[in-house]
């Protein structure tokens, strides 16, 4: 519709430039750069290498995007931007890219939190979030359940991982079976030629006496290296493809036992899975076989919208509108270990955010 706020993403956390243009709950364009070609030769993400691609992609990704919707950046009702968790130095430059464009443009700011952002992108798939939603989210560097009420406002952590998040266990294990980086494709990939019962890995934090909702990887990442080490130094051939499989099947397992027990520990009736983990085949079925079984609806985006994207940036900052939440000030900084609990980071001396429209932006710089 067109009365429904048309707001323009950028999320530079990681290694991924994404910038997305969403009004309302429609997706119009979701423009990816990424550098992960980069960093496989590191083994893993290298800070000041993503910083440096960010900073060369952030035009032309805008660009892209602004094409892509078929929009001017003066049609804009607002600028979003992931101002945390992330790394430092790549929060900072989407940040300030941010800020410039808002300040020539004359719009408004909103520095959103990254997680947050993976539950509203489930918008754009299926509609509005329903309230409460739980999510589950599982990345390189989070694996958390959150009980949100309003995903502007309230976003309670129920869980989160104690060591390893999912996806870096993952990596971990890639590379150990000398399968190259990223590892979670690649392990899921040839997951689907082995035997998840061949090998018996352990799963973390499931006694009676463990927290309900932690999680915790380390242990089955060790596990794992030690049983890969063992068969090499006896001369034996690793059978990747079951240890694949096998380490794929404990931390699904693990996740969704406990994403489903949240559930119905908290009497709701949806979970919503986002993070690149999410994009993981096993876990999505597996999720949909103990939801099905436990009367609880499963909500997870197409794998493209799992990965970090614009487009859950701006999803969350068109929800931000929508309610009348207040922008941010034009001092909004990159935090790196920005809570969930602050879904975004509002203005701090007006009312309603900051006085959106000064002297030098009227003119709109933006051409």
């Amino acid at each position: 519709m067109p009365d429904e706020p048309l707001v323009l993403g950028i999320e530079t956390s990681c290694d991924e430039t994404g910038v997305g243009v969403v009004r309302g709950t429609t997706l119009l364009a979701d423009a990816v750069a990424s550098s992960v070609d980069e960093h496989a030769r590191f083994g893993g993400v290298v800070p000041e290498v993503a910083s440096r691609a960010h900073l060369e992609a952030m035009v032309p990704t805008i660009d892209r995007a602004l094409k892509e919707a078929g929009v001017s950046a003066r049609d804009l009702d607002g600028i979003a931007v992931t101002a945390g968790p992330g790394l430092a130095g790549a929060l900072l430059v989407g940040v300030s890219a941010a800020k410039a464009y808002a300040y020539a443009l004359g719009k408004p700011l909103y520095g959103v939190n990254h997680l947050a952002s993976h539950i509203c992108v489930d918008q754009l798939e299926h509609g509005p979030l329903p309230e409460p939603t739980m999510a589950l989210l599982v990345s390189g560097g989070h694996s958390s359940l959150l009980l949100s009420s309003d995903i502007t406002s309230d976003v309670r952590p129920m869980g989160a991982t104690i060591d390893d998040a999912a996806g870096e266990a993952f990596d971990k294990i890639a590379r150990v079976l000398n399968l190259g980086f990223p590892g979670g494709p690649v392990i899921d990939r040839y997951a689907r030629e082995g035997d998840p019962d061949a090998i018996a890995f352990p799963r973390g934090l499931t006694g009676p006496r463990d927290p309900a909702y932690d999680f915790s990887f380390s242990g089955l990442k060790t596990a794992v290296a030690r049983w890969i080490e063992a068969k090499r130094a006896a001369g034996e051939e690793v059978p990747v493809r079951d240890v694949s499989a096998s380490f794929q099947e404990a931390v699904v397992d693990v996740l969704t036992r406990k994403a489903v027990r949240a559930c119905k520990d908290q009497g709701v009736d949806h979970l919503m899975i986002g993070g690149g983990v999410a994009a993981n085949s096993r876990l999505r079925a597996l999720a949909q076989e103990r939801c099905e079984a436990a009367g609880i609806r499963l909500r997870v985006p197409r794998p493209k919208l799992c990965t970090d994207n614009g487009a859950m940036v701006a999803a969350l900052g068109a929800e931000m509108v929508a309610r009348n939440r207040a922008a941010s000030d034009w001092d909004l900084s990159a935090d790196s270990s920005l809570p969930v609990t602050d879904p975004h980071v509002p203005g701090r001396g007006h009312p309603h955010g900051h006085d959106h429209v000064h002297e030098v932006s009227k003119e709109n710089l933006y051409s």
